[in-house]
This record gives C-alpha cells, structure tokens and sequence, in this order.
C-alpha cells in the first residue's frame, strides 16, 4: 500500500473512532498525528508480513495514550493480513482508557483488545515475550521505563518513539554534568542537544548491551514532529 493510501485510511478511522460528529473534522494536529500513526503501521506490517500465519502475534502499545496504535493496528495490519494476533494497551490515564474502550466498541475487527490500566513500571501489567512493543511519544521517563520492561519481557521487537525530555531522569542530570565537564557553550539551543544527544546515545547503548541489535531512524519528517526519531531494536 502506498504511504499516502495510508495516511487516508488513518484519517478516516481516527475520524470514525474519536470523533464520529456531524460537521466535525481532523484538527491539524490530528492530521499529522495520522501521518506518524501510518509509518509506524508500515513498520508494524513490515514485521507481520514475516511471520508464519499460523503464529499467535502480541502486540503491546505501551503508553498509549488514546491507543491510536494498538486499535489501527488491529483493524488496518492485523485484520486484512489475516494474523492470528491480539493487542493488550497500556495506559495509566483512567479517561483516556475510557475513550480507547468507546472507540474499541466501534472497530470492525475479531482482532481482541485488552486494556490495562496502570502505569508501565509496573511489570505485572506487561505480558511475556511480547513479540512487538510499540510506544509512540512516551513522554519523559515513560520511554526508558519501556525500554527496561521491554527488556526484561523479552520483547523481539521494540518500537519506540520518545518524546519531551524531563529534567528528572536521571540521564540527563548525567548529561548536564557532562557538559558542564566538556564545557559546552551555555546556549540553550547548543547545550540542549547536546545534552539529547547523550540522552538518545545511552538509550541506545542500553538496549545493545540487553543484545537488541538497534537502529534509530527518522520515521517523520522534522515538519510532522520535532520528535521524529524511532528506535528500532530486535532481540
């Protein structure tokens, strides 16, 4: 399927599953949220298309938010490639967990969905040996907690794209001293991706070290989301 096509079928199920209003259209942003939904569906199928038919797939959106990725993965890879698969989100935000169950209501797919409410530190939440793991935007800490569960459930396939850096992980207060240390220029705009560029290098040390072999990719273009950056890790 062409990127494009992609996008459109995005479109119009973000539209069905969320909004669904008479009159009522996609905002902007929700436009461009269409666009990095529908790469990371293109990753997700890429993946899929690999697998046996006869093997059972679990995908878990992590972090998830209104579950844009989990659903359309279900109704848009999942159901027309005919996987044997399931989806379990995670979300810690009881009303976004709300509206994910409304818009569940209003897929057309036997793919199942199960939603578990909870924070994704929490391991009792995570399943074993999920064969993907998907966050899009985890905010702050919330994607170096992914990576350490994803790691330790033993996921094949990590896909994670991070979002704000929170001055409370610890990575960055390393990374701060280390520019202080190096004597990088104060400037915000210089010291600030330096200070990501360490924070983005100890991830990805991390999880080759947990023996993922790792790829960090642009998924988007910068003028969809300055957080353009996908890791891609197997196991």
């Amino acid at each position: 399927m062409r990127s494009q096509d992609r996008i459109e079928q995005v479109e119009t199920w973000l539209d069905r599953l969320y909004i669904s209003a008479e009159g009522a259209t996609l905002r902007q942003e929700d436009r461009r949220k269409a666009i990095e939904v529908a790469a990371i569906l293109e990753e997700i199928e890429r993946v899929t298309t690999r697998f046996n038919r006869q093997k059972s797939i679990l995908l878990v959106d992590a972090a998830a938010g209104k579950s844009y990725v989990g659903l359309l993965a279900a109704q848009l890879v999942f159901e027309p490639l005919g996987s044997n698969a399931r989806v379990i989100v995670l979300e810690k935000n009881e009303r976004l967990i709300q509206l994910t169950l409304g818009a569940l209501e209003r897929l057309e797919t036997r793919i199942p969905v199960e939603c578990r409410v909870g924070n994704v530190s929490d391991p009792v939440l995570w399943p074993d040996r999920p064969d993907i793991v998907v966050a899009l935007h985890a905010c702050g800490s919330a994607s170096d907690t992914i990576i350490e569960r994803a790691i330790a459930c033993e996921t094949n396939l990590l896909l994670l794209v991070p979002c704000c850096t929170s001055d409370s992980m610890p990575a960055v207060a390393q990374a701060k001293q280390e520019a202080v240390r190096q004597r990088i220029p104060p400037q915000a705009p210089v010291r600030r991706r330096f200070i990501q560029a360490l924070v983005d290098a100890d991830r990805t040390r991390r999880l080759e070290t947990a023996g993922y072999r790792t790829e960090v990719v642009e998924f988007v273009a910068a003028t969809v989301t300055p957080h353009n950056l996908l890791w891609r890790a197997r196991r």
